[in-house]
């Protein structure tokens, strides 16, 4: 029986100090989302599984194999697998005036009933984009672009794109009669989920991972044979603005990515240093029927336990991250002292300054719970210091400490904490009056 003070298998706790590599690139997500025009949205963790099964499609994995779903009050309610469908719920509620064009970004939980691995996890986070622009080379590639872009800015630039595309959707019947086809002289050599794909999904067979359907997808010819031209045109010109903006690109005709909804252009972005070798991130264009309204799209989903796992392979977490704001610590002794302390520290954060204090205790507790908490600074304060309205600020460094007074105290813990070290000279004029 599991213990209940762990987690579920496949979720985790998120704690200090990885938080901060969290909230860094949460950060960073949010500033160059914003240079794309995009803006945040939050959707509901849990949704009607409708919302899915029409999106996705019945034939995905994700829908067969790894969605949580449960029954409540009779209606089918699903933990969200992933972030697309949600949002264009959320867009289907709009008028065709708001949604159209629309730039929407997410960070958030997903949820998938999936064997746990490193950087893969059953309650996983995502970061996504989806551009409600309508079929355009063009947009395509500036939303690649928006992706290389974050990753690079969380330290993962030297990655490669993969690129390739499913077609236009009019074709995707010819191309999947096409597979078929190709695919059924090998048919003996096909594992049993294969020859179930064939029938319902034959674009799942290209990215089996058995080995004997992996030898027999290596000597198909490749998706675009099966396509029209105009298909074959759409995908040049996205890797010609890709070449236009300096970024690397590999056609990949094996690459079809997980969901029904793509059409045109789909890409995986890879990292190419060890440790980091497999598929990073992921998207491309898609199209939707809600009801009676059709959406065009184009987006792409990064999972963020993935990329935190490279990052501390590659020991390139530390780099991503600014120094944590110096804490002041603040000891009072005696009542008198603690209750003007509990005063100082909402004064100190009102000016932007981190602080904490002690409760109680004597002297030598208050200075060891100081030091183990790694604060910068202490300002210590007893009867004597209240009387002469001043307090000793001691570097926890160097043991250095000097005498200030309450009226220069909050500008001088500004200016010790933004210098770093550097600890001023004592002189006559730290005293004062607190005026």
């Amino acid at each position: 029986m599991s213990s209940l003070n762990q987690p579920v298998q496949g979720m985790s706790d998120i704690s200090m100090p990885e938080i901060w590599l969290w909230r860094r690139m949460e950060e960073l997500a949010r500033r160059v989302m914003a240079r794309y025009g995009f803006e945040e949205l939050r959707t509901p963790i849990v949704e009607f599984e409708a919302v899915f099964t029409r999106s996705l499609g019945s034939t995905t994995d994700v829908v067969q194999k790894e969605m949580y779903t449960f029954e409540r009050s009779g209606r089918r309610l699903s933990l969200r697998p992933e972030g697309t469908a949600g949002v264009m719920r959320h867009a289907s509620g709009l008028s065709p005036a708001e949604a159209d064009g629309a730039r929407w970004f997410y960070i958030g939980p997903m949820f998938r009933c999936e064997r746990p691995q490193a950087g893969r996890r059953r309650q996983f986070h995502q970061c996504g984009v989806e551009c409600l622009e309508e079929p355009s080379p063009l947009v395509d590639a500036e939303i690649l672009a928006l992706q290389v872009d974050l990753l690079q800015a969380w330290g993962l630039g030297d990655c490669a794109v993969h690129l390739n595309t499913r077609g236009e959707a009019a074709g995707h019947a010819a191309m999947a009669q096409g597979l078929r086809e190709a695919l059924e002289p090998h048919r003996e050599a096909l594992c049993v989920d294969c020859l179930r794909r064939m029938d319902e999904n034959v674009l799942r067979v290209l990215d089996c991972k058995t080995s004997s359907c992996q030898a027999v997808v290596a000597r198909l010819p490749p998706m675009t044979d099966f396509m029209s031209e105009a298909s074959r045109s759409y995908l040049a010109q996205v890797a010609s603005y890709l070449e236009a903006m300096g970024i690397s690109y590999k056609l990949d005709p094996l690459l079809v990515r997980g969901l029904d909804y793509y059409e045109h252009t789909v890409w995986e972005i890879a990292g190419t240093t060890e440790g980091a070798q497999s598929a990073l991130a992921g998207g491309g264009r898609y199209r939707m029927k809600l009801g009676n309204r059709e959406f065009f799209g184009v987006g792409f989903g990064i999972g963020l336990e993935r990329v935190v796992h490279v990052l501390q392979t590659l020991g390139r977490a530390e780099a991503l991250l600014e120094p944590a704001p110096p804490l002041v610590w603040l000891v009072g002794l005696g009542e008198a002292a603690q209750e003007q302390n509990l005063v100082w520290m909402r004064r100190l954060r009102a000016e932007g300054l981190s602080c904490r204090m002690a409760p109680g205790g004597s002297m030598k507790s208050q200075m060891r719970a100081a030091n183990k908490s790694g604060a910068a600074w202490t300002v210590i304060r007893g009867d004597d210091e209240l009387k002469q309205q001043v307090a000793a600020v001691k570097n926890m460094v160097t043991g250095e400490q000097m005498t200030v007074g309450e009226a220069d105290l909050v500008g001088t813990l500004k200016s010790l904490t933004s210098a770093g070290s550097a600890l001023p000279q004592e002189t006559p004029e730290a005293v004062g009056d607190l005026g």
